[in-house]
């Protein structure tokens, strides 16, 4: 019940209740803790525990991908890890990348940086986790070195951040040839703080956020700038200087899937602490960080079953075209299709003409005729491109595009408009390092066995006879499927190498040994995590000695906009210990 994340307190209640009431438990909720606290007294050390139990994974998950580094004196300073899964859906949607930090997930204060991307129903997946020392630029690189090797060198197109300097500099010398772009939601934070006009805010938002040409949005920005008065005001130079990590104008026609923020990171944070908490050490944290991981891939067959059976209305214009969406996309892409529709219903293809193998349409609304859009087909391979490039940026045909393919009476959407990430084969077949093919067939059986296992035990543990036959029968089939699959990885361990005195596994990572077996690594330090006004005054931290990343004006922004009394009184009395 431990490892499931119930409280002790709550265990002590749940065995009580079982047993008939307190008074026939032989023990105390205090010798529990007792035991529970003498049982870690006894573990060799809390970073040994972890990399044992992370080798003990990797024996029945091969794929499973761990490294670790120390200090020169054995400290552990970080720990990256990420099964074949993870390492499975990188393949196939790895292109898109973004990663941050959270903090206070355990008890050593180490930061958790999570990989994540988007799969093919647009939900958040998780590729890979690491706990960290610090937020240095070494121990980033280090970071995104051990994701390149675990997912075979694969390199994402595209990198969404916070803008964080370190997150920056690594990027850049990892990931060369990836886009970068910073996240729209702490740039409008960072807005507010700098320039503290709400109608500046509104109008950098338009700026970035507005599909404009690149002169346009030049003529927006200067207008803007000389309009405020704040043309050499330091931020707004480095942000002009930074425009093509952030600007709408300049990233058009690179793949990004629709992000825009490092939003997803908070919610994915939030989904986390509901498994995690500081108390935990390196081991614990782990075993219910995994839980998390299922959760959200349990969320993923929800939405392959919905896509299987669901059945889009089509009420609306262009049905053959929407049936022949609708039969590609999974159901949240198909959702995402359905305005682009509706809005090409109300655009017309103002003129057309020939030019060598292309034919060039001018796309406009009737009530606009002088904003129009310029869409080539190349009659022979049926490619399409839009000036707006919001194919190219996202993955879906845009209204300018479905224009086009209504008036040339297009009733199927072409192979080429169809990325296949956001189909609903885009997971079929696939096969991960393992060998088994992780699609929705297979975890549609894994339920679909689950539920008729529960009902079966529902049946069996009536009866004592009919347990007995049914526990026989179990464990037959376990003992000879287990057999099955050791005979299967004696094959693969037959290829498997120990080199230089280092324990591998499959890809490489593993844990150094000597005489004895095992290396005894010392456990983290703790980490003085980053901001947090609460852990300051809880910590009793000396405030003078914090090195504080924002001005007091940033301060103000954040507690104002808090509209918390206990903010306000903890940002007084850190005023008043500052003044004295």
């Amino acid at each position: 019940m431990k490892k499931g994340g119930i409280s002790v307190r709550q265990i002590y209640r749940a065995l009580a209740n079982q047993t008939g009431g307190y008074e026939y438990l032989s023990f105390m909720q205090r010798d529990m803790y007792n035991k529970i606290a003498k049982q870690r007294r006894q573990l060799p050390g809390d970073a040994y525990e972890a990399l044992k139990y992370l080798e003990d994974q990797a024996t029945n998950d091969p794929s499973l991908y761990f490294n670790h580094h120390m200090d020169a004196d054995g400290t552990l300073r970080n720990l990256f890890w990420c099964d074949g899964l993870s390492r499975a859906n990188y393949s196939l949607f790895g292109d898109v990348l973004a990663f941050d930090a959270t903090y206070r997930k355990n008890k050593y204060m180490c930061p958790l940086v999570v990989f994540f991307g988007v799969n093919h129903h647009n939900q958040t997946i998780i590729f890979a986790a690491a706990l960290i020392c610090d937020e240095e630029k070494d121990t980033y690189r280090w970071l995104l070195q051990q994701l390149k090797v675990a997912m075979n060198g694969k390199a994402p197109v595209s990198v969404i951040t916070d803008g964080d300097l370190s997150m920056k500099f690594t990027i850049e010398k990892e990931f060369p040839n990836a886009h970068h772009r910073l996240c729209a939601w702490h740039l409008i934070r960072n807005a507010t703080s700098n320039i503290g006009k709400p109608l500046f805010t509104s109008m950098f938002k338009n700026c970035m956020l507005g599909d404009y040409e690149i002169d346009v949005f030049r003529q927006k920005w200067f207008e803007m700038v000389e309009g405020f008065g704040i043309e050499n005001k330091n931020w707004v130079l480095d942000m002009h200087k930074k425009r093509h990590s952030w600007a709408t104008a300049h990233i058009r026609g690179k793949f990004f899937a629709g992000f825009r923020t490092t939003s997803r990171c908070e919610g994915l944070n939030s989904i986390i602490a509901k498994y995690v908490n500081s108390r935990y050490n390196l081991v614990e944290f782990i075993q219910h960080f995994n839980p998390c991981v299922d959760h959200i891939r349990w969320k993923e067959v929800q939405a392959d079953l919905a896509s299987v059976n669901g059945r889009p209305s089509m009420q609306t214009c262009f049905q053959q075209l929407k049936r022949s969406a609708a039969n590609v996309y999974t159901l949240s892409i198909f959702h995402m299709f359905q305005p682009i529709l509706v809005r090409a219903a109300s655009m017309k293809v103002i003129n057309m003409r020939q030019t060598g193998s292309y034919v060039i349409y001018s796309v406009g609304l009737d009530r606009m005729p002088n904003e129009m859009w310029r869409v080539f087909c190349c009659d022979i391979e049926m490619e399409f491109n839009c000036l707006c490039m919001r194919m190219e940026s996202f993955g879906i045909p845009c209204e300018h595009i479905v224009c086009v393919l209504v008036h040339e009476d297009i009733e199927e959407l072409p192979r080429s408009l169809v990325l296949p990430r956001w189909t609903k084969t885009a997971k079929v077949g696939l096969q991960n390092a393992v060998g088994l093919h992780w699609d929705s067939l297979m975890l549609s059986q894994y339920s679909c066995l689950m539920d008729w296992f529960r009902q079966l035990a529902n049946f069996a543990c009536r009866d004592n006879e009919r347990f007995i036959f049914t526990r026989e029968m179990a464990m037959n089939l376990l003992k000879q499927f287990k057999e099955e699959d050791a005979a299967q990885k004696e094959l693969v361990n037959d290829a498997d190498s120990v080199r230089d005195g280092v324990q591998v596994d499959a890809f490489g990572a593993g844990l150094a040994t000597n005489d004895l077996g095992y290396s005894m690594p010392r456990d983290p330090r703790k980490y003085r995590t980053k901001g947090g006004l609460h852990s300051l005054i809880k910590e009793n931290i000396d405030v003078d000695s914090v090195v504080w990343r924002a001005t007091i004006e940033q301060l103000v922004v954040f507690v104002v906009a808090s509209h918390s009394q206990k903010a306000m009184e903890m940002t007084h009395l850190i005023m008043t210990r500052m003044i004295t």
